[in-house]
């Protein structure tokens, strides 16, 4: 029998995370329930308990993982400070690891994709956690100048992501293009604003260790997290290296609580080379995506999911030339639901006949035009109902297979931002799916923050021959179009 000891050192206890077994099954302890766990001592006293304390940081999440019935009810609370206390147990070694397959194809990028789809996993909980309370109205919506929403997930997401690359990448001077700026952070009006970011960064980061990351070793303060935020301003351009970034892209369906995705790309030398969306509220069954999201969360309560069941939520990434996208579950679902071997790959769906696809456009009105899709899906014969899906999770729709057609035919005047397509666009492509502007043309990535030279629009299909007659539809009907 080997000695685990639980350490009362917050320095240890930063960057650790307990793992508890016993015949019913196992768990992961962030370390802030350390003290719960203490609590408990006669789960400790049988011989066949083991439980032991991850301090190296590497990823202690996934495969393999159940928690066990009567421990699911520890809520996280705030450590204190108790003495070291020793358990006679079986040591465990840290087997777990949230990696996917996706990351270990030999692609020129893993290391990059490694890091991102940690920093998106993460960035997710951290949505999560941003958007209860928004529901439960514990927290605010602000306005920007342009009267779009903006929460303090938005900034909390670009902070925490800008910080995970510069850190795990080793490298301080990342491009990142991003679309928050730090204006509303500053002056005494934002003095309130600024707190509430800092303090939901610090309690995002605090839990890196779980996500195979290395947690900062002491909290951010205000000027880092200016600082992190800042590091979005990057201009892109032809040449060099720039992570894209939108931190809650469907703003409106995350107030809402509905739809949203958290988008990470890579561009190189103007060419999209990877790309991570982390879509929090996407249901598995396709049939879902057709009501609000806070309708399904009603009905999973009136007809719950079998135990382990995995039924929403995940993150999807891939990297250029891979030919694969992989879809793996959120890291608290990999713990709750005791997943294992859950990694999947996805692919666009078969079919070519515009009778029978599915097509996507956004929700809201405001840069995109219903009736022009609208007329044109009735001149290709599509006889599904439209699926209006906030965020780029409409690209996610394709990549899986649930959905064949994304059209956004933006109103005069309104540009396209590289944040909102780029990881989109290379994970349908690397499904199996084409995605151009309206005149058949590969997206210019490579020119800044806004795609130039679109031409009218953007399709998205999940082949190329339902792409070709999409495209022939839209010059047959563009005359016509008051766009």
């Amino acid at each position: 029998m080997a000695t685990a000891t639980a350490l009362s050192n917050p320095s240890v206890g930063f960057g650790s995370a307990y793992f508890f077994q016993n015949p019913s099954g196992c768990c992961l302890f962030p370390p802030l329930q350390r003290k719960k766990l203490l609590d408990h001592q006669l789960l400790f006293q049988k011989p066949r308990n083991n439980i032991a304390l991850f301090t190296d940081r590497k990823a202690i999440c996934s495969s393999g993982i159940s928690r066990a019935s009567h421990l699911k009810e520890l809520s996280m609370e705030e450590e204190s400070e108790s003495p070291a206390r020793e358990f006679s147990t079986d040591l465990r070694d840290p087997i777990l690891n949230i990696r996917s397959p996706a990351l270990k194809v030999g692609g020129m990028y893993d290391r990059e994709l490694e890091v991102a789809v940690k920093a998106v996993q993460l960035a997710c909980v951290l949505c999560q956690r941003v958007q209860d309370r928004l529901l439960k109205n514990e927290e605010k919506v602000n306005s920007k100048d342009d009267n779009s929403f903006v929460t303090v997930a938005d900034w909390s997401v670009q902070a925490v992501v800008s910080w995970v690359l510069s850190h795990s990448l080793a490298s301080e001077h990342i491009s990142m293009i991003a679309e928050e700026d730090t204006q509303a952070l500053r002056g005494v009006e934002g003095m309130d604003l600024l707190h509430r970011v800092v303090s939901t960064v610090n309690e995002c980061l605090s839990e890196a260790a779980i996500f195979g990351l290395n947690p900062p070793l002491e909290p951010l303060g205000t000027v880092d997290v200016l600082k992190a935020i800042n590091k979005g301003s990057s201009k892109g351009g032809p040449t060099g290296r720039h992570w894209v970034l939108d931190p809650v892209d469907g703003t409106l369906g995350f107030i809402r609580g509905d739809q949203y995705a958290v988008a990470l790309a890579m561009i190189e030398e103007g060419e999209v080379v990877l790309g991570v969306l982390g879509c929090p509220n996407y249901p598995l069954r396709r049939e879902w995506l057709n009501y609000h999201y806070r309708y399904y969360q009603l009905m999973l309560k009136l007809s719950p999911p079998g135990s382990g069941v995995w039924s929403k939520g995940y993150v999807l990434s891939t990297q250029k030339g891979s030919g694969q996208v992989w879809m793996e579950p959120l890291v608290n679902d990999i713990i709750k639901l005791g997943l294992s071997n859950v990694a999947r790959p996805v692919s666009v769906s078969a079919i070519d006949d515009p009778a029978l696809a599915t097509f996507c456009e956004p929700v809201e009105k405001a840069n995109s035009s219903h009736s022009f899709t609208a007329g044109l899906a009735h001149s290709l014969g599509l006889s599904n109902h439209p699926l209006r899906v906030y965020s780029m999770a409409k690209y996610a729709a394709i990549a899986r297979g649930d959905a064949e057609i994304f059209m956004k035919f933006a109103r005069a005047g309104y540009k396209e931002k590289i944040w909102d397509h780029a990881a989109g666009v290379l994970i349908i492509q690397e499904a199996g799916g084409v995605v151009t502007d309206a005149g058949g043309s590969p997206l210019d990535f490579s020119k800044g923050i806004y795609l130039e030279g679109l031409d009218r629009g953007i399709v998205a299909c999940s082949g190329a021959r339902l792409h070709e007659k999409i495209i022939a539809a839209v010059d047959a009907s563009w005359d016509s179009s008051e766009l």
